[in-house]
């Protein structure tokens, strides 16, 4: 009896060793609101002592009507756990412009109790998360207005010029001719590119399958870019229709799994991974309003190829960004705009291991107020 106490005992200072090892804010609330654990990084964050914190409540250390006071209640009334991003929790003991992600989860082993892992956001970060980076692509909308008037009209001469000038030059000059023509036209396509993003017309969407898009998506690059990369899938079967168009969706997964592929490049070991799942606790609060959407789809694109620089990731989704020798740097940015149209949130996580793109996206109603899905993203 001695012994399982003793084992009992190690288990906990092992358990306490490994929370402080976590380099994220963990607390565990009692049933009674008292916090009854907070690792090391947890009173960081709070500027307190766990023995001091563990004499109070948690109402007592957030803002009153703190949205994490209600996820707590939530999660012990559901005992499943929530995913929350962009939760406020700005106070004069925690600091100005504390935002937060937020994994609450209930404790099995001890009823009524609730573990909650914190990932710190700066407010500008999160926002420009949440909004999908559309700030980025909007960026290049008025360019591009600009571009497709003042730019390609001058062009238009130009090339004609150039043509006039090719029927009486030497061999020798109609070479320059023909270079001014192949580059003025190469200039013309990529303000048309760029023309997509002032494309401020309504999404048509409907009911999507989204496996279809994503078999559609892998024929395509079988059949081309990745004929040599093993491309896998990993599906939830049961997963509802994404409120979405088909067309753009595919342009969407397109996109990212040709980055793959060239991120890959002729590694004999490469592969890609088309992953579909439902994530019921994950919402977003929509800006300038008290709304939070319910984004319960996810659909990831995975490689194994060397991963994106840590100096780029930030601004990856930004126009004009790229690490190939002939990108254009327009192709994610695009894919930035689509999801943030669709009200979706896309994430990149990068190791020299390999890439995952994620992409957040909400469920098809049958009705624009129906209720195909509740309040907290839950299936019906």
């Amino acid at each position: 009896m001695n012994a399982t106490a003793g084992q009992g005992t190690e288990m906990l200072d092992a358990a306490q060793i490994v929370l402080n090892t976590i380099r994220r804010p963990v607390i565990m609330i009692s049933e009674d609101g008292f916090i009854t654990f907070a690792n090391a990084d947890a009173e960081d964050f709070f500027r307190s002592s766990a023995t001091m914190l563990a004499r109070n409540t948690l109402s007592k250390l957030v803002p009153f009507g703190s949205p994490l006071l209600t996820l707590v209640d939530q999660v012990r009334e559901r005992r499943a756990p929530v995913n929350e991003y962009r939760v406020d929790v700005s106070s004069p003991r925690l600091g100005i412009e504390k935002v937060v992600d937020l994994y609450v989860a209930p404790v099995s082993e001890f009823p009524g109790s609730v573990v909650v892992m914190f990932q710190e956001r700066s407010m500008a970060d999160k926002i420009d998360r949440q909004m999908t980076h559309r700030g980025a692509a909007r960026s290049v909308t008025g360019l591009a207005a600009m571009l497709a008037h003042e730019i390609k009209n001058p062009l238009s001469g130009i090339r004609g010029a150039a043509q006039l000038l090719e029927l009486s030059a030497s061999d020798e000059d109609r070479a320059l001719t023909r270079l001014i023509t192949d580059e003025t036209d190469r200039i013309v396509s990529l303000v048309d590119r760029m023309e997509v993003f002032s494309d401020e017309r309504p999404i048509d969407r409907y009911p999507v399958n989204i496996h279809v898009v994503l078999d559609h998506v892998k024929a395509i690059a079988k059949n081309g870019f990745a004929k040599k990369i093993r491309i896998l899938e990993d599906y939830d079967p049961s997963l509802p229709p994404v409120f979405a168009n088909r067309d753009q969706l595919i342009q969407v997964f397109l996109n990212l799994v040709k980055n793959a592929a060239e991120a890959i490049g002729s590694d004999p070991h490469g592969e890609i991974v088309l992953s579909t799942a439902f994530r019921p606790g994950i919402r977003v609060s929509v800006p300038g309003t008290q709304d939070r959407v319910s984004l319960p789809l996810e659909f990831c694109v995975r490689d194994n190829g060397s991963g994106v620089s840590e100096d780029i990731l930030p601004i990856l989704f930004d126009p004009f960004i790229t690490t190939k020798p002939n990108g254009s740097g327009l192709g994610l940015a695009l894919v930035a705009k689509i999801v943030g149209e669709h009200g979706g949130i896309i994430e990149c996580e990068s190791t020299p291991r390999g890439t995952t793109f994620r992409i957040l996206m909400p469920a098809w109603k049958e009705t624009p107020f129906g209720a195909e899905e509740d309040g907290e993203g839950d299936r019906k």
